[in-house]
């Protein structure tokens, strides 16, 4: 989503898990979480019963309140309903009085939970019908800097990255990504994203929420991948300066490659448009076969078939605190993350059926 400036494959294990899980979090959508710097004040009890190993445990009665706007269970009929309009009406209280947490980097964890994702998850699951695989390698705890690709004109990539790691990490993670200055230049964007947990691609940000355990999203190709021609797609930009690896060894926690196919095709760039993108301070003015030529509509995203992997986790523990200054490791370090990035590509577009099945 940003410019940092600053394999194994286990399908049957993955896709189950995370179908089951996601199944778990549509019948308990929006419900406060016991972890984070912004929890709800009524927490419900769904993610503790739904763990792995958890299944014997039985399940309390949850408070009122303690549901978001997530549609019920089918089983759950009208009691189900009203148990969600009362936590919808609790939300809005809490909204209104200001009864409510954000973090020093303006992240709201309950607006995010029980809003945000609620918006983006029907786009996940039923439009770009995201697959992911490879999740288990992202840590249950401690700080983890997620390394992906970038592409498909406009950021929807980093968008559904969090959705995926929201719904489908066993440990109820929250990707914290790192966003380019022009994020934060947008209106109404600017405030979406930093209640959203984006925060600015600098090192300085980027160490301080590691160190703080959180599982932090990098897209080193920035603008030059998500706005590289369709000629060049799955064909990864330059990695920066490595200034990601040399953040994830200041930090001591493990940087974890995660390759993206999909977002390439939902809008396929043919030409730039650099007068008019001069003209509106942006990097890239972005002709496809449909905009700007049918107007809005040709806004509309191609509805492709999405593969998310997470690739194993590369350790920078071993490394000594003055490694972070060698800038032989980090080049070393930026080209194996790279290259495995690039390798998982094309080996998820040789099993891939269709670009849209």
């Amino acid at each position: 989503m940003a410019d940092a400036k600053v394999i194994p494959f286990d399908d049957d294990r993955s896709r189950a898990g995370g179908s089951s899980r996601a199944a778990r979090r549509r019948s308990s959508a929006g419900v406060g979480r016991a972890q984070g710097p912004a929890t709800a004040p009524a927490v419900g009890t769904a993610a503790v019963s739904a763990l792995p190993g958890r299944q014997d445990v039985p399940r309390p009665k949850e408070e009122p309140g303690a549901e978001g706007f997530g549609r019920p269970a089918p089983d759950e009929g009208r009691g189900g309903w009203e148990r969600r309009l009362a936590g919808g009406l609790a939300f809005l209280r809490r909204r209104v009085t200001g009864e409510y947490d954000v973090d020093e980097f303006g992240y709201d964890e309950e607006l995010t939970d029980q809003v945000l994702m609620s918006l983006l998850r029907p786009v996940y699951e039923k439009y770009f019908r995201v697959e992911v695989k490879g999740i288990e390698n992202i840590p249950s705890e401690g700080g983890a800097l997620i390394v992906a690709n970038h592409s498909g004109t406009l950021p929807l990539d980093g968008l559904m990255l969090q959705v995926a790691v929201h719904d489908n990490h066993p440990a109820d993670r929250h990707l914290r990504l790192l966003a380019a200055d022009l994020v934060f230049m947008l209106p109404v964007v600017n405030e979406l994203a930093r209640k959203a947990g984006h925060t600015l691609a600098c090192a300085e940000d980027a160490e301080r929420l590691l160190r703080r355990g959180e599982v932090v999203g990098v897209m080193p190709e920035g603008f030059k991948g998500i706005g590289k021609p369709f000629g060049e797609r799955y064909k990864l930009q330059r990695f920066g300066r490595g200034g990601f690896v040399s953040t994830a060894l200041r930090a001591g926690v493990p940087i974890v490659p995660c390759s993206i196919v999909g977002a390439e095709e939902i809008y396929p760039m043919i030409g730039n448009s650099k007068t008019l993108a001069r003209l509106l301070g942006f990097p890239y003015f972005p002709i496809t076969p449909t905009f700007p030529w049918l107007g809005p509509l040709g806004a509309v995203p191609l509805p492709t078939k999405w593969t998310i992997q997470f690739g194993e986790p590369i350790s920078t523990s071993g490394y000594p605190v003055e490694a972070a200054e060698d800038p032989m490791l980090m080049f070393n370090l930026t080209d194996q993350v790279r290259e495995q990035i690039q390798h998982t590509l094309y080996k998820l577009l040789v099993q891939r059926r269709s670009v849209f099945f």
